[in-house]
């Protein structure tokens, strides 16, 4: 029993050594350093841009460049930049804080109370930035003890330096002095430039990045400080309407012009071929004011010389390495188009390909003779493609010439004659010559020659053998080639099913057909 207060103590301090920080201990002499007062080069600054110490203050945090921006409301009710401090240690990635433990640094909008203000914690000062807000809980994430705070050791937090946050906190307490009941802590991944939203445009967190910049454009076109309310999973900006909770507030002009010029930008950067990149780092970063033997800026000239104190500096060897630029695919992959062929397209120059272009035919190809399609097909401006030459007698005489000319030993087929002009096609189909129907009279001497003119030409070939009927002789047709048609069906009797197959269902002319279809169409 003796040992419960023990364990409950090592609990508790588990429990805080897994907290973002573990900024709750307690330290002597912290009251003697919250009341240092504001550095007199600070003071004289104010001064210079018509500032008071008692005038309410605003603080920006970026993680990608590593700086923090504390800003001042002036006599005109507007904020200006009074001074940018850099960040000694931020960890984790660019992006909002998920889970406990993620080692993530805040993203968002956040009220700072005089009782978040931490006179005596265990990294010299600090403050709690209050995450989670509701729009953090309303997201399911969680966390505690994000704070900005002294030394150059995160695990989530902001770590300053024990000097940058001195005089942060003293600035603070001057603000709180003069009767501002909480200041307005932003946190971004990065400043919100066409430059920046271009190449992270692609970025997973892309879309809570986009509404942490509805609330920047509201402070930097008007300089005051927006309202934040919370609709559903989002962040709503504006003016007394947002903090009442209206879900789409009004928007001040100078607003809407400012996101649109930023719109048109980073539409102007991609297409300029601006890539699509995403940061990773090893754990974080910190200003290369901290690292460089002799910083090239001189926005940090009024701080100290040699450079401060960093303290414990957590993770060394990730500060070391700098970060990698990744670049991000789009998500959606693009359909694949066909391809122009300039030896088979024959659109309009500069037409684009559609999605399904690939399964499209090739421009006017030869329609299918189908019986349904006929009229169609007749009726069709365009000339259909040259089909292939196949031996072929339906509804073709010089066919028959051709096919049956050497079959019965006769002289080869004359060349055929160009026809006449015909007259304007029929839209009416023409039923195509079949053996129920008569034929014409030169066909039927070539098929049923006189007793005579038969004899000559048998006796002719084959000597003092008597001559097999024509009807045998067919027997063998040469390959690919029709047979020649079947006798004539008696008189009054309908022809079979399948016997007599038209151009439209017969099955040598559709094959022929797919032929000269295939024959028309470009290879993809």
């Amino acid at each position: 029993m003796a040992m419960r207060p023990v364990l409950a103590a090592s609990g508790l301090a588990l429990a805080l050594s897994l907290g973002a920080c573990q900024d709750a201990g307690f330290s002597a002499a912290g009251s003697a350093r919250a009341r240092e007062p504001i550095p007199q080069k600070t003071v004289a600054l104010m001064a210079t841009k018509n500032m008071s110490p008692r005038d309410p203050i605003l603080i920006r945090a970026f993680k990608k460049e590593s700086e923090m921006e504390v800003w001042k409301r002036g006599a005109d009710g507007q904020y200006a930049l009074l001074k940018t401090f850099p960040i000694c240690r931020w960890s984790g990635q660019l992006g909002p804080k998920v889970r406990e433990g993620d080692r993530q640094a805040p993203e968002g909008f956040y009220p700072i109370t005089m009782g978040q203000m931490n006179p005596n914690s265990s990294y010299y000062l600090s403050f709690d930035t209050g995450y989670p807000n509701a729009f953090d809980r309303a997201n399911g994430r969680t966390g505690s003890y994000l704070m900005v705070h002294g030394t150059c050791s995160s695990a989530g937090c902001f770590a300053m330096t024990d000097e940058a946050i001195s005089e942060i906190y003293a600035i603070a307490r001057e603000a709180f002095a003069g009767g501002q009941r909480a200041f307005q802590f932003q946190s971004y991944p990065f400043r919100m430039t066409a430059q920046n939203l271009a190449k992270f445009r692609n970025d997973p967190h892309i879309g809570f990045w986009k509404n942490l910049k509805e609330g920047s454009d509201y402070f930097e076109a008007l300089h005051e400080e927006p309202r934040v309310g919370v609709c559903g999973t989002r962040y709503v900006f504006g003016g007394q309407d947002a903090a009442a909770g209206a879900c789409n507030p009004k928007v001040d002009p100078v607003v809407v012009a400012k996101r649109e010029k930023d719109e048109v930008e980073v539409a102007e950067l991609v297409a300029k071929g601006t890539a699509a990149t995403r940061l990773v780092y090893q754990d974080g970063g910190q200003h290369p004011f901290f690292r460089d033997s002799s910083p090239s800026t001189q926005l940090f000239a009024e701080q100290a010389q040699p450079r401060p104190n960093m303290g414990v500096i957590s993770r060394p060897e990730a500060l070391a390495a700098a970060p990698e630029e990744i670049v991000i695919e789009p998500k959606a992959k693009p359909v694949l188009l066909a391809k122009n062929d300039p030896k088979h397209d024959k659109t309009k120059p500069g037409t684009k390909p559609t999605a399904l272009a690939f399964a499209a035919p090739a421009s006017n190809p030869a329609p299918i003779p189908t019986r349904e399609a006929a009229a169609a097909a007749a009726a069709a401006p365009a000339s259909p493609a040259a089909p292939i030459t196949v031996a072929s007698a339906d509804g073709d005489l010089s066919g028959y010439r051709k096919l049956l000319g050497n079959l019965f030993g006769g002289a080869p087929a004359a060349p055929p004659v160009a026809p006449a002009a015909l007259p304007a096609a029929d839209t009416t189909p023409v039923a195509a010559i079949s053996p129920a129907v008569p034929l014409p009279k030169k066909v039927t001497a070539r098929l049923h020659p006189t007793p005579a003119a038969h004899h000559e030409a048998t006796t002719a070939k084959v000597d003092g053998l008597n001559p097999a009927p024509a009807k045998k002789a067919e027997t063998k047709p040469a390959e690919g080639k029709p047979s020649e048609a079947k006798p004539a069906a008696k008189a009054g009797e309908a022809a079979k099913p399948g016997e007599g197959k038209t151009p439209e269902t017969g099955k040598r002319t559709e094959g022929a057909n797919r032929n000269r279809v295939a024959a028309s169409q470009p290879a993809n």
